[in-house]
């Protein structure tokens, strides 16, 4: 008996093993398949220019992610710029469509970005088990005819009215470019709790010797209406004043 329980903590300990090994595989062939580690590494910012229709109408986006944690999207309409999703090093803040005045996030939402803080650029992968991620492959799947490697990231833990909860994301590598296809993740609060986000990346194209998506479509898993976000043009290192992401006096 005791023989048999041993060879069978020999193989589960292989099998984690095995798995872990696999998962570098995959994220090994991705990185070298889209530019190497090193060039993504050496990121210190990225600035991608976009279009989106919306309503009968094309909006311009503006996107900029900074190494440092720092990121702002822009777009204009009637005339007035409207900031979704800004962190300036301190706030997190966006533009209220009501009021159109610019607007801080609650404290539980804020702490929540700054516990992933900087470990989400410009790919969560690039160190992620250095920041305590874990990353684990759960097999094939097939999506929209691809098939995929769905790896599951679990980050570091937010909280959600005040409890502690796993955050974690859905990655779906496709298996013969080995670049991801999908991501998703549980929505943990707001009218759509429950509900699973789901990006769709497509158009991959090289850019100062890194492959990048010039697609992005975003909804709701299983639902009409998802939103797609054309890229026309994505610039690395770009040069950005500080007032680009700050919180505007007076507000």
């Amino acid at each position: 008996m005791k023989q048999r329980i041993l060879l069978l903590a020999g193989a589960f300990l292989c099998s984690i093993a095995l798995q872990a090994q696999t998962v570098d595989e995959i994220l090994n062939n991705y990185f070298e398949n889209t530019g190497g580690k090193a060039k993504w590494s050496a990121l210190k910012g990225v600035k991608m220019t976009a279009k989106v229709n919306t309503q009968g109408m094309e909006l311009p986006i503006i996107m900029v992610q900074l190494k440092d944690g720092r990121q702002t999207t822009s777009f204009t309409f009637q005339g007035m710029e409207i900031k979704q999703g800004v962190f300036d090093g301190t706030n997190l803040w966006a533009t209220n469509f009501q009021s159109m005045k610019a607007e801080k996030s609650d404290a539980e939402e804020t702490e929540n970005f700054k516990a992933n803080l900087g470990s989400d650029f410009p790919i969560p992968f690039l160190t992620y088990a250095e920041r305590g991620y874990k990353a684990e492959l759960l097999g094939k799947e097939t999506v929209d005819g691809s098939e995929t490697f769905k790896i599951k990231l679990t980050k570091k833990p937010i909280k959600v009215d005040g409890v502690e909860t796993e955050s974690s994301e859905f990655y779906y590598f496709d298996t013969e470019n080995f670049v991801p296809l999908v991501i998703e993740s549980e929505i943990k609060s707001g009218p759509a709790k429950g509900m699973v986000s789901q990006v769709k990346l497509s158009d991959y194209q090289e850019v100062n010797g890194l492959m990048m998506p010039f697609s992005m479509t975003q909804g709701a898993k299983g639902q009409p209406g998802g939103q797609t976000i054309t890229f026309t043009a994505i610039e690395f290192d770009p040069a950005v004043e500080d007032s680009l992401f700050a919180f505007p006096a007076g507000n």
